[in-house]
């Protein structure tokens, strides 16, 4: 008595597997487009020392 998947389970984890990982090396180069870590800044600091931050960097 043999334990094993047929072929198609195998096929159906391995596609699902790399579309996982695909989908997700996608998602990251997307949210390389938003400035986050600012953002975070702003959320976490006083408004005056993020207003002094934004104009050291100008």
């Amino acid at each position: 008595m043999e334990n094993t998947l047929p072929t198609w389970h195998v096929i159906l984890i391995i596609v699902m597997v790399l579309g996982f990982i695909i989908s997700n090396i996608m998602l990251l180069k997307y949210m390389t487009r938003f400035d986050v870590k600012g953002k975070l800044d702003k959320q976490t600091k006083p408004d005056s020392e993020a207003k002094k931050e934004e104009e050291e960097e100008k």
